[in-house]
C-alpha cells in the first residue's frame, strides 16, 4: 500500500466533496472512512484511477452518513408523538403477513422463498440449503420477488388456497433448518383454523399433525432416516395422531373434499396400523386415486405406484411405474424398492447406488447407499 500516494490524494478528494456541497467537517469523516476502506481492498484490487476511486468510495461514505443523520434528525423531531412507555398489545401479526407475501403477483415458490427470508426470519444461505440451490441462485430468486412486490399495492393480500400451500411447503422445510418451521407452521394454521370456516384449512392441520407425529420415529440416533415400515411406532405421537384424526373426521363430513384432506386421510391409515403389515394398503390406493384425481400431479402418481405394490404385489407397482416419466424424482429409489420386492436384489442394488447418486439431500443419500450396500452383501 502506497501510504504517500494516498495522503497525497487526500487534499484534492477533500477540495471535490467540498466543492461538491459537503460540509468541511463531514466531508473529512467521509474521507477519512474512504481512505480505511482503501487499505483495506488495494492490496488485493488496487485501482486503475485511485483519486477516482477514492472520490467516488468518499461521496458515497457522505451519502450514507447524511442520510443517517437525517433519520435520527428525524426519529428525534417525532419523539413526542410515540406513544408513553407501558405495556404494549401482545398481537402477532405473523399470519398476516402470510397472506402478505403470498401475493397474487408471486408464484407459490417465490412466495415461499420470501416468505421464509421475511417473516421466518432466515438468512438466505439457511433457505438456499433447505432448498438444496446455491446461495446466489436463491438469493437471486428472493431478490426477484421483492421486485415483483415492490411498487404493488398490498391491499390484494394472497387467498386462502395459496397461503395454505404455502403453509404446507413451510411445514415441509420445517425439519431441515435451524428454525422450527414446522411446528410454526403448525401454530399458524391452528390460527387460520380458528379464524375460517374451510374444510382444506382443516385437512392441512390435520395432515400436519399427523406427519408431525411421527417426527421423533424419522430418525435413528445417528441422524440416518428410518422408513416408514422400520419406525418404532412406540415413538409416534398419539394425542396429536388422535387430533389428526379427529379434526380430519370433521373436515370429510361435509363432503368438500380437497388434496389436503386426501393426503391426511393417507397419513391416518398409516398412523392407525399397529403394525407395517396391517396397514390397509388397498384403501390407500383409493385415497391415491382420488388425490390424482384432484391434482393429476406426477408425484402422487409415484407414490401410487408404491401403494399398488403393496396392496397388488410389485409387480402391480412396477406396471403402474412403467407409465410414468423416469426423470421424475426419487423414480429410481422406487423402482429399486419394486424390484427387491419381486426378488430382483442385483437389479434393486443397482438402481439403489443410481438413486443415491441422483439424490440431494444427504440424509436420503446415505438410506440409499446403505440400501444398496446391504443387498451388494447379501448376494
Amino acid at each position: 500500500m502506497n501510504e504517500v500516494l494516498l495522503r497525497s490524494l487526500t487534499p484534492s478528494v477533500l477540495g471535490i466533496l467540498v466543492r461538491r456541497g459537503a460540509d468541511f467537517a463531514a466531508a473529512e469523516d467521509a474521507v477519512q472512512d474512504a481512505l480505511v476502506e482503501a487499505v483495506r481492498v488495494w492490496p488485493a484490487d488496487p485501482p486503475r484511477d485511485p483519486k477516482g476511486w477514492l472520490v467516488t468510495a468518499a461521496w458515497r461514505k457522505f451519502l450514507d452518513a447524511t442520510r443517517a443523520d437525517t433519520a435520527r434528525r428525524r426519529r428525534e423531531d417525532i419523539i413526542d408523538e410515540e406513544p408513553a412507555p407501558g405495556p404494549t398489545p401482545t398481537t402477532d401479526d405473523t399470519l398476516q403477513l402470510y397472506f402478505l407475501c403470498a401475493h397474487p403477483s408471486l408464484t407459490p415458490s417465490s412466495a415461499v422463498a420470501l416468505t421464509l427470508r421475511a417473516v421466518g426470519g432466515l438468512t438466505t444461505r439457511q433457505i438456499a440449503q433447505a432448498y438444496l440451490v446455491p446461495e446466489a441462485t436463491m438469493a437471486q430468486r428472493i431478490s426477484r420477488a421483492k421486485r415483483t412486490v415492490s411498487g404493488v399495492r398490498f391491499d390484494r393480500p394472497g387467498d386462502v388456497s395459496t397461503v395454505l400451500r404455502v403453509l404446507y411447503l413451510v411445514f415441509n422445510e420445517g425439519y431441515s433448518g435451524d428454525v422450527d418451521l414446522a411446528a410454526e407452521a403448525i401454530r399458524l394454521t391452528r390460527q387460520l383454523a380458528a379464524a375460517i370456516d374451510h374444510p382444506e384449512v382443516s385437512g392441512l392441520l390435520a395432515l400436519m399433525l399427523l406427519h408431525h407425529a411421527r417426527r421423533a420415529a424419522r430418525t435413528a440416533p445417528d441422524g440416518s432416516l428410518v422408513p416408514l415400515a422400520e419406525q418404532d411406532r412406540g415413538l409416534w405421537d398419539t394425542k396429536s395422531i388422535a387430533e389428526g384424526v379427529d379434526i380430519l373426521q370433521a373436515a370429510l363430513a361435509r363432503d368438500r373434499l380437497g388434496e389436503f384432506q386426501a393426503q391426511a386421510a393417507i397419513a391416518a391409515l398409516h398412523a392407525d396400523a399397529p403394525a407395517a403389515e396391517e396397514t390397509d394398503w388397498v384403501q390407500i390406493v383409493e385415497w391415491y386415486d382420488e388425490l390424482v384425481r384432484l391434482t393429476d400431479s406426477p408425484v402422487v402418481r409415484l407414490n401410487r405406484a408404491v401403494a399398488v405394490g403393496e396392496a397388488d404385489g410389485p409387480r402391480a407397482g412396477l406396471a403402474a411405474l412403467a407409465a410414468l416419466d423416469d426423470s421424475l424424482p426419487r423414480y429410481t429409489a422406487v423402482a429399486a424398492y419394486l424390484h427387491e420386492r419381486d426378488g430382483d436384489t442385483a437389479l434393486a442394488a443397482r438402481l439403489y447406488a443410481e438413486a443415491a447418486q441422483q439424490a440431494t439431500n444427504l440424509a436420503e443419500v446415505g438410506h440409499l447407499t446403505r440400501q444398496a450396500a446391504r443387498l451388494n452383501a447379501g448376494r
